[in-house]
C-alpha cells in the first residue's frame, strides 16, 4: 500500500496549509499540485487560466495529476482537481484520499479575491453553483471526509491523522 495521503476540497479550505504541517507531523514529503503546475508553466494559475482558458488550464491540471510519481508524501491539490476523471483515479491508486470539507457560509467568508487565486469558475457560474457541483465530486472520490467548520489548522491537522488511523 502506498503510503501517500492526497487532499482535495474547496479552493480556501486548508488543503495546503493543513499539508505542510501534517507531512511535518508524519515525517512525509509535501507536493501542493498548485505549485507544481505554475513551475512547470512559469507562470501564476490565474494567468494561465487567462492564457488558456478553464479547459487549457484543467488539460494541464490533468496531465500534472495523471503523472505524479510520489512516495510517502502528503499531496495537496488545485481545488477542480475533482474534474480530471483520470486524474482522480490515479490519484486514489497512489494513495489515500481525504477531503477537507467546509461549510458553504464558512468557505463563503474565506474566499476573498477568487479570480486572484486562480480558482477554476466557469463563465456566469456562481460560487453557490461550483460549491454544490463540487461537494457532490469530493464526496464521490473521497476515501476519508474530515469536516474542518470552527476548527484550528492544528485541531484539522489532528482529525486527518485520526481519520487516517481509523480507516
Amino acid at each position: 500500500m502506498n503510503s501517500n495521503i492526497i487532499l482535495i476540497g474547496m479552493p480556501a479550505s486548508g488543503k495546503s496549509t493543513a499539508g505542510v504541517i501534517l507531512a511535518k507531523v508524519l515525517g512525509k514529503k509535501f507536493v501542493d499540485t498548485d505549485l507544481y503546475i505554475q513551475d512547470r508553466e512559469n507562470k501564476l494559475l490565474r494567468d494561465i487560466i487567462k492564457e488558456k482558458g478553464l479547459s487549457g488550464f484543467l488539460s494541464i491540471e490533468e496531465d500534472v495529476l495523471s503523472s505524479l510519481d510520489e512516495t510517502n508524501a502528503v499531496i495537496a491539490t488545485g481545488g477542480s482537481a475533482v474534474y480530471s476523471v483520470e486524474g482522480m483515479n490515479h490519484l486514489k491508486r497512489i494513495g489515500k484520499v481525504v477531503y477537507l470539507k467546509v461549510g458553504k457560509e464558512e468557505l463563503f467568508k474565506r474566499l476573498k479575491n477568487i479570480r486572484e487565486r486562480g480558482v477554476v469558475l466557469r463563465d456566469g457560474e456562481t460560487l453557490e453553483e461550483m460549491y454544490d457541483e463540487r461537494c457532490r465530486l469530493y464526496e464521490m472520490y473521497a476515501d476519508v471526509v474530515v469536516k474542518e467548520d470552527g476548527s484550528s489548522i492544528e485541531e484539522t491537522v489532528e482529525r486527518i491523522a485520526d481519520e487516517l488511523n481509523a480507516s
